[in-house]
């Protein structure tokens, strides 16, 4: 089974639940996750959103400059194993 989604992840919990507030004001459908193990850094939780709302979040990303964000990424899942695109460090 393939999987595609996105996940801007951080260094600091009250980083990503500002992220997820600001994202979910502007009406994307996002939450929060555990970050995926080949991230391997950080406070361990992650945004998730779908791949075809990725120009929205790196817009707002962008706009609001977290701080300690680790980076934006595009994550594909098949079979168990993560493969990670980096949008955005």
């Amino acid at each position: 089974m393939q999987e595609r989604f996105g996940i801007a992840a951080f260094r600091s919990r009250q980083q990503v639940l500002r992220l997820e507030a600001a994202l979910k004001k502007e009406g994307l459908p996002v939450r929060v996750i555990s970050t995926p193990r080949e991230v391997a850094l950080g406070c361990g939780l992650s945004v998730r959103f779908e791949m075809q709302d990725a120009p929205r979040v790196l817009s707002a990303v962008n706009r609001l400059r977290p701080q300690n964000m680790i980076g934006v990424y595009d994550v594909e899942k098949t079979g168990g194993r993560a493969k990670l695109t980096v949008l955005r460090q």
